[in-house]
């Protein structure tokens, strides 16, 4: 398996794992017979488990297009050493986007989804070039 089928299998694991905190939240919060039977769906979370919800959605988000590129460029046979390192940055600027959600660094959110983004725009221009 190449790198960058590689890293787009730990971008899915981990984007599948995402939810994890927040629904534990929620339980904790609301109990689990509530949580589980949908009756706790309008309670509030607390705040780092909202913006764990959040960060999660945006994941979710942006892994069909990681996803695409990378699929296309490995189907394609242009991915090389430039997909291979950008997929890379992409699975570690998805990790610091999911922290920096969390912790409402200033900045790091926001530069970390722009990194992601520029990733996916780097492996999109070795498939079209």
């Amino acid at each position: 398996m190449t790198t960058d089928l590689k890293m787009l299998a730990w971008v899915a694991g981990l984007t599948a794992l995402m939810w994890v905190p927040y629904i534990l939240a929620r339980m904790q919060t609301s109990g689990i017979m509530n949580t589980l039977t949908y009756a706790a769906d309008n309670d509030p979370l607390p705040a780092w488990a909202e913006r764990a919800k959040r960060a999660h959605r945006n994941a979710v988000e942006n892994l069909v297009p990681f996803a695409a590129v990378v699929l296309i460029a490995h189907a394609a046979g242009v991915a090389n050493d430039t997909t291979i390192t950008w997929s890379v940055i992409y699975l570690l600027a998805r990790i610091v986007h999911y922290f920096g959600y969390l912790s409402t660094v200033p900045f790091v959110r926001t530069g970390a989804f722009a990194v992601g983004w520029l990733a996916i725009m780097v492996i999109f221009l070795q498939i079209v070039a």
